[in-house]
């Protein structure tokens, strides 16, 4: 089983639980923000979701307040301005930090895992993406710049 099933994450409503609970299916990793300039992507990847879920994919949406301070809400207020504005109804977890030395052992691994840019780790900006085969292995890394839309082709090869 990959190490990655093995992160502890938290749920916006406070439940401790693993990756694990999604093991065996392709998986969406985001940081999410939103008051960002990319926050309208939410919607993009809601629609992936409702695409390919009932094949095995989940979005999973990690709030980050580390880049702008564009996640400024609680857990509470972010989920609801994502259900209000965006539909989202893909799991959100509790806020994290993804870089530095709080940064939540997920993220720290998946940056490990897939270097950016001219294999720098740290992520960028809001909205940054790691695509996970159903074998928990980090199988690329997308920039906040990539429309969730124009990752359907390499979603559609996982599954």
């Amino acid at each position: 089983m990959s190490a990655l099933y093995e992160k502890t994450l938290k749920t916006q409503d406070g439940r401790e639980t693993t990756l694990g609970e999604h093991a065996g299916k392709v998986l969406l990793i985001v940081n999410t923000a939103s008051k960002c300039g990319f926050t309208p992507q939410y919607k993009g990847l809601e629609a992936l979701y409702q695409k390919y879920r009932e094949q095995g994919f989940e979005v999973l949406g990690f709030p980050c307040n580390q880049f702008g301070a564009q996640e400024p809400g609680s857990d509470e207020e972010i989920q609801s301005f994502c259900e209000l504005n965006y539909g989202v109804s893909f799991p959100l977890y509790s806020k994290v930090e993804v870089n530095g030395d709080s940064a939540h052992p997920l993220f720290q691994s998946l940056k490990k895992e897939a270097p950016g840019l001219l294999g720098t780790e740290a992520i960028k900006w809001n909205f940054t993406k790691f695509l996970i085969g159903r074998d928990g292995q980090v199988v690329k890394r997308f920039a906040p710049k990539d429309k969730p839309e124009s990752l359907e082709a390499e979603i559609e090869a996982l599954l």
